[in-house]
């Protein structure tokens, strides 16, 4: 929650298109965050040494005050990230059965979510009411009142060196070229990048088109996204529970979540209605029920792609290329939806692409999803003399 919070603090405020020299959103946007690809992190100290640091990069964003040094401290802190995601799933993996691995998901991604719902009204304040500098300051700072509880609460789970050199001979059992010829492992990345794609367009493009085009104070479309963000946290948790109930009562798992994938990137499409209602209470009502009903996809996706169709040794390898996709989602959302916005003059266009980008989605998901097209997993690797 603490690291997506940030993010979205990043994006609270919208963009002033004729301030010169100004480091402000509409440049922020074009800035993704980057992954970059961890299979095996201890979750001990390892992972609480890349959340020192990433809190402390937050921090000292504080001080930037050119473009070339705020990308520079956005690789940095993508970098200090890059352990969250595959330590998690490899956990998650290692101690979660089939059936309750979406109320695992459900919860871990609410925290991903709850963090822009908290994020949107935090930053709306803080700018109003103190500066940009102090924002940043805060958001590192206050990361670190976890840190504390983390160590605490979390043991080590280092592996001995028999167990490692045993991990590592079932992780060359999957070796590269076979998650990279599976279509499932590419039908995961596409659907990571839909899903990622109208995630950040609400975490960056959805405030300004609020405020610019339907007239919302800042703070105002603050609470509107805090409520989205909400709606979308509190669905992704209930999605998973269901599909894990019926899972447990004997249905098909993959079966399942793709269900329940589908029927959210349908419903989410309901995003382009706003665009065309004719009042400020419909477009937010639309606004909001988009992104609530995406809550279907989070945790089952999350559990489809990198887990259930994934064999346990090349869930961290796996794990980290998707992330790849969810973050160029966010470098080519902010793009895109900028240069859509200054061709049509309007918001039409950037929803119309979202439009497209969710139904292929829900397509990628019934027809590359499949168990016969998982990852190989290499016999002759697997044998253990």
């Amino acid at each position: 929650m603490v690291r997506v919070r940030r993010r979205r603090l990043l994006s609270g405020r919208p963009s002033r298109r004729h301030e010169p020299g100004r480091i402000d959103t509409h440049v922020i946007r074009v800035l993704p965050v980057r992954h970059f690809a961890l299979a095996d992190v201890d979750r001990g100290w390892p992972y609480a040494a890349c959340f020192l640091l990433w809190c402390l990069l937050a921090a000292a964003t504080a001080a930037v005050t050119t473009v070339s040094a705020l990308i520079l401290m956005r690789l940095l802190i993508g970098a200090a990230e890059s352990a969250v995601i595959p330590a998690t799933y490899r956990y998650l993996a290692d101690h979660f059965a089939e059936h309750r691995k979406g109320t695992a998901l459900g919860i871990v991604s609410t925290g991903g979510k709850m963090g822009p719902a908290l994020g949107a009204p935090i930053a709306a304040w803080m700018i109003v009411n103190a500066s940009w500098p102090v924002m940043f300051a805060a958001t590192g700072l206050v990361g670190l009142v976890w840190l504390a509880p983390w160590l605490l609460m979390v043991r080590s789970d280092h592996p001995t060196k028999p167990r490692l050199e045993a991990r590592m001979r079932d992780a060359s059992s999957v070796p590269l070229s076979n998650v990279l010829a599976s279509p499932v492992v590419w039908g995961g990345l596409v659907n990571n990048f839909c899903y990622a794609y109208f995630n950040f367009y609400c975490m960056t493009w959805m405030p300004a088109y609020l405020v610019e085009q339907r007239g919302l104070s800042l703070e105002k479309s603050g609470l509107y996204t805090f409520f989205s963000f909400a709606g979308i946290a509190i669905v992704a948790a209930l999605a998973g529970w269901a599909a894990d109930v019926l899972i447990a009562r004997g249905r098909d798992a993959a079966l399942v979540r793709k269900c329940f994938i589908v029927a959210g990137f349908a419903g989410a499409t309901t995003v382009l209605l706003g665009a065309h209602a004719p009042t400020l209470g419909l477009a937010l009502f639309w606004n909001v029920l988009s992104l609530t009903l995406l809550g279907l996809v989070t945790a089952n996706n999350l559990a489809l792609c990198k887990l259930t169709l994934i064999p346990k040794p090349a869930v961290g390898l796996n794990t980290g290329l998707q992330q790849v996709a969810t973050s160029l989602a966010g470098g080519v959302s902010a793009r895109l939806s900028g240069w859509l916005l200054h061709v049509g003059g309007s918001y039409e266009l950037p929803m119309m692409a979202i439009f497209g980008f969710l139904v292929t989605g829900a397509v990628s998901t019934m027809v590359l999803m499949r168990r016969r097209w998982a990852p190989r997993i290499d016999a002759v690797a697997c044998y253990r003399p």
